[in-house]
């Protein structure tokens, strides 16, 4: 039960977190689903395989229940998102396949460093001058495979490099962040297929389907989607400045845990 209830409240703050800053949550469900694999004893040379695919997984949900929201804003670019589509999933696919071959150390070590630069981004409210329109397609599926590439190795709906990109694109924060939420699914949804189907020879805890975790997907899932749309609503009220450097000082705390017990 104890589990069961880590993985809800966990689902509950990562759907907040979805709809408020467009990050889908995975920065926060990997490291704290990496924890929770560990006390359960799960085999240790896949625990990071199966929080990074879960957390894809987990994102599809909470991605649909926060564009939602903010598409009923209107603050969705749908031209931005039809334009970067083929190039995520194309990116994200190929990303999974890669981090199944990679050991747990070297993505414990990959994660850990992304969420310090992300840390220091938030902290340091590092932001691109926006200076240019969206590109054209040809572009944009090259930019979209480089945000799918690395949100499948980290577990995340690529939030964190879509967001920056729309504003230096000259789009407006609000507006950014819904697109990023509606980015985050075909991300979410290519991953998880991905690390699906590079998990099914491995051998692995019972219910897991593939590299994703079937317990921690329902209980995460089940209040992210119910939270998400919190979030988005939130996030047209409240400072999102000063909200990401509190969330940016929680990254470095998770951070430090992980690179402590890699140690």
């Amino acid at each position: 039960m104890t589990v069961w209830f880590m993985y809800i409240a966990l689902g509950a703050f990562a759907g907040v977190l979805a709809g408020l800053l467009g990050v889908g949550g995975g920065l926060v469900i990997v490291p704290v689903l990496t924890f929770i694999f560990t006390a359960q004893h799960m085999p240790e040379g896949h625990i990071l395989h199966l929080a990074l695919g879960t957390s894809l997984a987990s994102i599809m949900f909470t991605s649909v229940s926060s564009l939602r929201a903010h598409h009923g804003r209107g603050a969705v670019d749908w031209i931005a998102v039809r334009r970067i589509s083929i190039g995520i999933m194309v990116g994200t696919f190929a990303g999974s396949w890669i981090a199944a071959q990679l050991s747990t150390r070297f993505l414990k070590v990959f994660f850990i460093v992304f969420l310090y630069y992300v840390a220091a981004q938030m902290l340091l409210n590092i932001k691109p001058k926006p200076h240019r329109q969206l590109p054209g397609f040809a572009a944009m599926s090259g930019v979209g495979g480089l945000i799918g590439g690395v949100s499948s190795l980290v577990g995340i709906g690529g939030g964190t490099m879509s967001v920056p990109f729309l504003l230096w694109c000259n789009t407006a924060i609000h507006r950014a962040i819904g697109t990023s939420a509606a980015i985050g699914f075909p991300i979410a949804l290519a991953g998880a297929v991905g690390y699906m189907v590079n998990g099914l020879s491995v051998p692995l805890p019972q219910y897991s389907l593939g590299f994703v975790y079937l317990p921690a997907l329902a209980g995460i899932a089940a209040t992210s989607v119910v939270t998400a749309p919190l979030g988005a609503k939130l996030a047209h009220s409240l400072p999102i400045d000063k909200l990401k450097k509190v969330f940016a000082l929680l990254l470095i705390v998770m951070g430090t845990k992980m690179l402590l017990g890699l140690i």
